[in-house]
């Protein structure tokens, strides 16, 4: 399968296989990808989402460029192209338990975008990182374009989209691609840690904190905020609430138990990265 989903514990992770290639991903795996997400966002279990890729020397290169001559050889084809990474993005996005990325090696075009629409991003040192689409030609998604303003902010955007330059991990952290970056001999650990540290949280404030986020990424008059005072209110309602407080007085670490559920808003049909229908 090009998209492996394996889960351990209360963690998902998504891996990228297609490590001959660097795992550069092709039409089938853009299309794999919702269906992933939707397992892993549908296992009450999961409570935090790994994306990555197989082996050390890449996340991604990027989309699968050899298959363009057949699945982008007509209007009709690229815009099933299209339609099929929107989706893949959007999925990433809008998964209701908190995503990461973690990132070994090279990160550029259509892995770039994945990564972007993770919540969190590591790299190893020595990662690279590039959107070389100046150099072949081709058109970003608008969908796309806006994710990395989101993100990263206009200037930053418009000069990683315009030079089509190399940059490295210490360059991708000061630019908030990834929010941090460990040696190449520590990287498993530190992100076996991070994941340690989510999943052991509240699974209940996971989902409620990363639908409040969900809804903030949309267009103000399309929020809403009924859904997540609803999750709030399900967390002070659930006996994680009374656990938390009494391993607060006791010193302790607290140990949750509710299921993390589904909590997955509804995609709407015109797909676009982090917009969703109550």
């Amino acid at each position: 399968m090009p998209i492996d989903l394996h889960k351990d514990g209360h963690a998902a992770t998504l891996t990228i296989d297609n490590e001959r290639r660097r795992n550069a991903v092709g039409l089938a795996m853009w299309r794999a990808i919702p269906e992933r997400i939707a397992e892993a966002s549908a296992d009450p279990d999961i409570r935090v989402v790994i994306l990555e890729g197989a082996g050390e020397l890449a996340f991604s290169a990027g989309a699968d460029i050899s298959e363009f001559v057949t699945v982008r050889s007509s209007p009709q084809n690229v815009a099933a192209y299209e339609h099929a990474v929107e989706a893949a993005l959007e999925a990433v996005a809008n998964c209701p338990k908190p995503t990461i990325a973690a990132i070994r090696g090279i990160c550029f075009g259509g892995g770039f975008e994945l990564a972007l629409a993770c919540d969190l991003g590591i790299a190893a040192e020595g990662s690279t990182f590039r959107m070389p689409g100046t150099r072949l030609g081709l058109g970003y998604a608008y969908s796309a374009v806006e994710m990395f303003v989101a993100r990263l902010g206009q200037a930053a955007t418009a000069e990683i989209l315009f030079t089509g330059e190399v940059f490295d991990a210490a360059a991708a952290q000061r630019l908030g691609v990834v929010q941090k970056v460990f040696g190449k001999p520590d990287f498993e650990a530190e992100r076996n840690a991070l994941v340690e540290t989510i999943s052991t949280n509240a699974p209940l404030t996971l989902l409620a904190a990363k639908r409040a986020l969900i809804e903030l990424s949309r267009p103000h008059a399309e929020r809403d905020k009924a859904a997540v005072d609803a999750l709030v209110a399900a967390c002070f309602a659930s006996p994680d609430y009374a656990e938390g407080r009494a391993a607060f007085a006791e010193k302790r670490q607290p140990l949750f138990k509710a299921a993390a559920g589904t909590a997955e808003p509804r995609v709407q049909s015109d797909p676009g990265v982090k917009k969703v229908t109550p």
